[in-house]
Protein backbone atom coordinates (compact mmCIF):
# COMPACT_ATOMS: atom_id res chain seq x y z
CA UNK A 1 0.00 0.00 0.00
CA UNK A 2 2.76 2.43 0.98
CA UNK A 3 6.17 2.68 2.55
CA UNK A 4 7.03 5.51 4.93
CA UNK A 5 4.56 7.68 6.82
CA UNK A 6 0.80 7.43 6.82
CA UNK A 7 -1.01 10.03 8.90
CA UNK A 8 -3.87 8.78 11.07
CA UNK A 9 -6.01 11.84 10.33
CA UNK A 10 -7.97 13.71 12.96
CA UNK A 11 -11.58 14.59 12.10
CA UNK A 12 -12.16 18.36 12.50
CA UNK A 13 -15.46 19.35 14.12
CA UNK A 14 -17.22 22.69 14.31
CA UNK A 15 -18.22 24.08 17.69
CA UNK A 16 -21.72 22.63 17.18
CA UNK A 17 -20.01 19.21 16.69
CA UNK A 18 -20.85 18.98 12.99
CA UNK A 19 -18.05 17.91 10.61
CA UNK A 20 -15.84 20.87 9.69
CA UNK A 21 -15.30 20.06 6.02
CA UNK A 22 -13.49 23.33 5.28
CA UNK A 23 -10.86 22.54 7.91
CA UNK A 24 -10.67 18.93 6.69
CA UNK A 25 -9.81 20.14 3.19
CA UNK A 26 -7.19 22.52 4.56
CA UNK A 27 -5.77 19.76 6.74
CA UNK A 28 -5.45 17.31 3.84
CA UNK A 29 -3.51 19.95 1.89
CA UNK A 30 -1.26 20.50 4.92
CA UNK A 31 -0.49 16.78 5.06
CA UNK A 32 0.25 16.47 1.36
CA UNK A 33 2.47 19.54 1.47
CA UNK A 34 4.22 17.82 4.38
CA UNK A 35 5.08 14.96 2.02
CA UNK A 36 3.33 12.15 3.85
CA UNK A 37 3.05 8.91 1.93
CA UNK A 38 -0.52 8.00 2.82
CA UNK A 39 -3.66 9.28 4.56
CA UNK A 40 -5.48 6.98 6.99
CA UNK A 41 -9.04 8.19 7.51
CA UNK A 42 -11.63 7.31 10.18
CA UNK A 43 -9.39 5.43 12.54
CA UNK A 44 -9.04 5.86 16.28
CA UNK A 45 -7.47 9.30 15.83
CA UNK A 46 -10.40 10.28 13.61
CA UNK A 47 -12.95 9.49 16.37
CA UNK A 48 -14.62 6.98 14.05
CA UNK A 49 -16.93 5.41 16.67
CA UNK A 50 -18.80 8.71 17.00
CA UNK A 51 -19.30 9.31 13.28
CA UNK A 52 -22.44 8.11 11.49
CA UNK A 53 -22.55 6.59 8.01
CA UNK A 54 -23.66 9.75 6.19
CA UNK A 55 -20.84 11.68 7.84
CA UNK A 56 -18.37 8.91 7.00
CA UNK A 57 -19.27 9.09 3.32
CA UNK A 58 -18.89 12.87 3.26
CA UNK A 59 -15.51 12.68 5.02
CA UNK A 60 -14.20 10.03 2.62
CA UNK A 61 -15.50 11.93 -0.41
CA UNK A 62 -13.87 15.16 0.81
CA UNK A 63 -10.48 13.56 1.51
CA UNK A 64 -10.45 11.70 -1.81
CA UNK A 65 -11.33 14.84 -3.78
CA UNK A 66 -8.81 17.02 -1.95
CA UNK A 67 -5.99 14.47 -2.19
CA UNK A 68 -6.74 14.11 -5.91
CA UNK A 69 -4.72 10.92 -6.33
CA UNK A 70 -1.52 12.36 -4.84
CA UNK A 71 -1.30 9.79 -2.03
CA UNK A 72 -3.00 6.48 -1.21
CA UNK A 73 -6.01 6.70 1.09
CA UNK A 74 -6.85 3.97 3.59
CA UNK A 75 -10.21 3.89 5.37
CA UNK A 76 -10.77 2.56 8.89
CA UNK A 77 -13.81 0.27 8.94
CA UNK A 78 -13.27 -1.95 11.98
CA UNK A 79 -16.01 -2.60 14.52
CA UNK A 80 -16.85 -5.50 16.83
CA UNK A 81 -19.74 -6.55 14.56
CA UNK A 82 -18.41 -8.58 11.64
CA UNK A 83 -21.38 -7.92 9.35
CA UNK A 84 -21.26 -4.19 10.10
CA UNK A 85 -17.62 -4.14 8.97
CA UNK A 86 -18.72 -5.68 5.67
CA UNK A 87 -21.33 -2.92 5.27
CA UNK A 88 -18.76 -0.20 5.99
CA UNK A 89 -16.39 -1.79 3.49
CA UNK A 90 -19.06 -1.67 0.79
CA UNK A 91 -19.54 2.03 1.47
CA UNK A 92 -15.79 2.64 1.21
CA UNK A 93 -15.64 0.74 -2.08
CA UNK A 94 -17.77 3.45 -3.70
CA UNK A 95 -14.80 5.82 -3.50
CA UNK A 96 -11.34 5.79 -5.05
CA UNK A 97 -9.50 4.46 -2.01
CA UNK A 98 -6.48 2.20 -1.77
CA UNK A 99 -7.43 -0.06 1.11
CA UNK A 100 -8.99 -0.68 4.50
CA UNK A 101 -7.66 -0.65 8.05
CA UNK A 102 -9.62 -3.07 10.23
CA UNK A 103 -9.06 -3.29 13.97
CA UNK A 104 -9.57 -6.68 15.59
CA UNK A 105 -12.92 -7.03 17.40
CA UNK A 106 -13.10 -5.26 20.75
CA UNK A 107 -15.25 -5.89 23.84
CA UNK A 108 -16.69 -9.18 22.54
CA UNK A 109 -13.27 -10.66 23.33
CA UNK A 110 -13.14 -13.87 21.30
CA UNK A 111 -10.25 -16.24 20.68
CA UNK A 112 -7.37 -16.37 18.21
CA UNK A 113 -9.48 -18.71 16.06
CA UNK A 114 -12.46 -16.36 16.16
CA UNK A 115 -10.19 -13.52 15.01
CA UNK A 116 -9.13 -15.66 12.04
CA UNK A 117 -12.75 -16.42 11.14
CA UNK A 118 -13.77 -12.77 11.58
CA UNK A 119 -11.16 -11.52 9.10
CA UNK A 120 -11.72 -14.41 6.69
CA UNK A 121 -15.44 -13.60 6.52
CA UNK A 122 -14.67 -9.93 5.86
CA UNK A 123 -11.90 -10.52 3.33
CA UNK A 124 -14.12 -12.77 1.20
CA UNK A 125 -16.59 -9.91 0.84
CA UNK A 126 -14.40 -7.04 -0.36
CA UNK A 127 -12.11 -6.47 -3.31
CA UNK A 128 -9.98 -3.94 -1.43
CA UNK A 129 -6.66 -4.73 0.26
CA UNK A 130 -6.87 -4.92 4.05
CA UNK A 131 -4.47 -4.04 6.86
CA UNK A 132 -4.99 -5.75 10.20
CA UNK A 133 -4.80 -3.44 13.21
CA UNK A 134 -3.59 -4.85 16.51
CA UNK A 135 -4.08 -2.55 19.52
CA UNK A 136 -4.66 -4.70 22.62
CA UNK A 137 -4.84 -1.70 24.98
CA UNK A 138 -8.10 -0.71 23.28
CA UNK A 139 -9.53 -4.06 22.18
CA UNK A 140 -8.66 -6.36 25.09
CA UNK A 141 -7.32 -8.91 22.57
CA UNK A 142 -3.82 -9.41 21.21
CA UNK A 143 -3.40 -10.68 17.65
CA UNK A 144 -0.44 -13.04 17.89
CA UNK A 145 2.11 -13.22 15.06
CA UNK A 146 1.08 -16.73 14.08
CA UNK A 147 -2.56 -15.61 13.96
CA UNK A 148 -1.75 -12.65 11.70
CA UNK A 149 0.24 -14.84 9.34
CA UNK A 150 -2.45 -17.52 9.28
CA UNK A 151 -4.94 -14.82 8.27
CA UNK A 152 -2.57 -13.67 5.53
CA UNK A 153 -2.27 -17.24 4.23
CA UNK A 154 -6.05 -17.65 4.10
CA UNK A 155 -6.85 -14.19 2.73
CA UNK A 156 -4.61 -12.91 -0.03
CA UNK A 157 -6.16 -9.44 0.10
CA UNK A 158 -5.01 -9.08 3.73
CA UNK A 159 -1.65 -7.58 2.93
CA UNK A 160 -0.23 -6.22 6.17
CA UNK A 161 -0.65 -5.09 9.73
CA UNK A 162 -0.57 -1.96 11.86
CA UNK A 163 1.11 -3.17 15.04
CA UNK A 164 0.32 -1.13 18.15
CA UNK A 165 0.78 -3.81 20.79
CA UNK A 166 3.82 -1.94 22.10
CA UNK A 167 5.57 -5.30 22.43
CA UNK A 168 8.81 -4.99 20.47
CA UNK A 169 9.67 -8.67 21.02
CA UNK A 170 6.34 -9.73 19.53
CA UNK A 171 6.75 -7.36 16.57
CA UNK A 172 10.29 -8.61 15.97
CA UNK A 173 8.94 -12.16 15.91
CA UNK A 174 6.23 -11.17 13.42
CA UNK A 175 8.76 -9.51 11.10
CA UNK A 176 11.12 -12.50 11.32
CA UNK A 177 8.31 -14.90 10.35
CA UNK A 178 6.40 -12.95 7.72
CA UNK A 179 6.66 -13.30 3.94
CA UNK A 180 8.44 -10.44 2.18
CA UNK A 181 5.22 -9.00 0.74
CA UNK A 182 3.40 -8.77 4.11
CA UNK A 183 3.64 -5.15 5.27
CA UNK A 184 4.21 -4.21 8.91
CA UNK A 185 3.65 -0.66 10.16
CA UNK A 186 4.38 0.75 13.57
CA UNK A 187 1.21 1.92 15.29
CA UNK A 188 3.15 3.89 17.90
CA UNK A 189 5.22 6.95 16.96
CA UNK A 190 7.78 6.29 19.68
CA UNK A 191 8.50 2.83 18.21
CA UNK A 192 8.90 3.86 14.58
CA UNK A 193 12.69 3.66 14.65
CA UNK A 194 13.07 0.22 16.26
CA UNK A 195 10.23 -1.36 14.26
CA UNK A 196 11.49 -0.04 10.94
CA UNK A 197 15.06 -0.96 11.85
CA UNK A 198 13.82 -4.53 12.33
CA UNK A 199 12.35 -4.48 8.83
CA UNK A 200 9.02 -2.71 9.22
CA UNK A 201 7.68 -0.70 6.31
CA UNK A 202 6.63 2.54 7.99
CA UNK A 203 4.44 4.24 10.56
CA UNK A 204 0.75 5.04 10.79
CA UNK A 205 1.34 8.17 12.78
CA UNK A 206 -0.50 10.44 15.19
CA UNK A 207 2.39 12.90 15.50
CA UNK A 208 2.42 13.59 11.76
CA UNK A 209 -0.89 15.39 12.22
CA UNK A 210 1.25 18.13 13.78
CA UNK A 211 4.56 17.87 11.93
CA UNK A 212 4.10 15.73 8.80
CA UNK A 213 7.34 16.77 7.14
CA UNK A 214 9.43 15.77 10.14
CA UNK A 215 7.83 12.33 10.60
CA UNK A 216 8.00 11.74 6.85
CA UNK A 217 11.66 12.68 7.08
CA UNK A 218 12.20 10.17 9.87
CA UNK A 219 10.68 7.26 7.97
CA UNK A 220 12.47 8.31 4.78
CA UNK A 221 15.96 8.22 6.29
CA UNK A 222 15.26 4.88 8.00
CA UNK A 223 14.23 3.39 4.65
CA UNK A 224 17.60 4.60 3.34
CA UNK A 225 19.35 2.90 6.31
CA UNK A 226 20.60 6.29 7.52
CA UNK A 227 20.26 5.49 11.19
CA UNK A 228 22.45 8.36 12.40
CA UNK A 229 20.02 10.89 10.92
CA UNK A 230 17.07 8.81 12.15
CA UNK A 231 18.35 8.86 15.73
CA UNK A 232 18.72 12.63 15.64
CA UNK A 233 15.16 13.17 14.39
CA UNK A 234 13.72 10.57 16.74
CA UNK A 235 15.47 11.98 19.79
CA UNK A 236 14.41 15.52 18.95
CA UNK A 237 10.70 14.69 18.70
CA UNK A 238 10.37 11.75 21.11
CA UNK A 239 9.18 13.83 24.07
CA UNK A 240 6.43 15.38 21.97
CA UNK A 241 5.40 11.99 20.56
CA UNK A 242 4.92 10.74 24.11
CA UNK A 243 3.04 13.87 25.19
CA UNK A 244 0.40 13.05 22.58
CA UNK A 245 -0.54 10.03 24.69
CA UNK A 246 -0.57 11.45 28.23
CA UNK A 247 -4.35 11.45 27.77
CA UNK A 248 -6.34 9.21 25.42
CA UNK A 249 -5.64 9.81 21.74
CA UNK A 250 -6.81 12.04 20.04
CA UNK A 251 -7.33 14.40 22.99
CA UNK A 252 -3.80 15.91 23.04
CA UNK A 253 -3.30 15.92 19.27
CA UNK A 254 -6.59 17.77 18.72
CA UNK A 255 -5.29 20.54 20.98
CA UNK A 256 -1.90 20.56 19.22
CA UNK A 257 -3.54 20.90 15.81
CA UNK A 258 -5.70 23.74 17.11
CA UNK A 259 -2.54 25.62 18.10
CA UNK A 260 -1.48 25.43 14.46
CA UNK A 261 -4.79 27.02 13.46
CA UNK A 262 -5.74 24.02 11.33
CA UNK A 263 -8.80 22.79 13.27
CA UNK A 264 -10.79 23.62 16.36
CA UNK A 265 -10.08 21.90 19.67
CA UNK A 266 -13.46 20.16 19.54
CA UNK A 267 -14.13 16.51 20.32
CA UNK A 268 -17.26 14.43 20.55
CA UNK A 269 -18.24 12.72 23.77
CA UNK A 270 -17.19 10.42 25.32
CA UNK A 271 -13.94 12.32 24.65
CA UNK A 272 -13.41 15.80 26.11
CA UNK A 273 -10.80 18.52 25.74
CA UNK A 274 -7.38 18.03 27.29
CA UNK A 275 -6.77 19.09 30.87
CA UNK A 276 -5.05 22.40 31.56
CA UNK A 277 -1.91 20.49 32.57
CA UNK A 278 -1.79 18.56 29.31
CA UNK A 279 -2.46 21.68 27.23
CA UNK A 280 0.37 23.47 29.01
CA UNK A 281 2.80 20.59 28.40
CA UNK A 282 1.86 20.27 24.74
CA UNK A 283 2.08 24.01 24.07
CA UNK A 284 5.40 24.32 25.90
CA UNK A 285 6.98 21.51 23.90
CA UNK A 286 5.65 22.86 20.60
CA UNK A 287 7.30 26.19 21.42
CA UNK A 288 10.51 24.43 22.38
CA UNK A 289 10.50 22.64 19.02
CA UNK A 290 9.60 25.91 17.25
CA UNK A 291 6.47 24.37 15.78
CA UNK A 292 4.74 27.42 17.23
CA UNK A 293 6.31 30.54 18.65
CA UNK A 294 5.90 32.38 21.93
CA UNK A 295 4.11 35.71 21.66
CA UNK A 296 6.35 38.74 22.02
Amino acid sequence: MFKGTGTALITPFNEDLSIDLASLKKFVRFQIEGEVDCLVVLGTTGEAPTINENERNKIIETVVEEANGKVPIIIGTGTNDTKHVVELNKSAEKFDVSGLLIVNPYYNKGTQQSIIEHYNYIAERTSLPILLYNVPSRTGMNVLPETALRINQLCKNIVGMKEASGNISQIAELISMKPDDFLVYSGNDDQTLPIMALGGDGIISVASNVFPKEISGLSSVILKNDYLSAKKINNKYLKFMNLLFVESNPIPVKYAVSLLGLAKNTLRLPLIQASEKTMSLVESEMKSLRIIYAEN
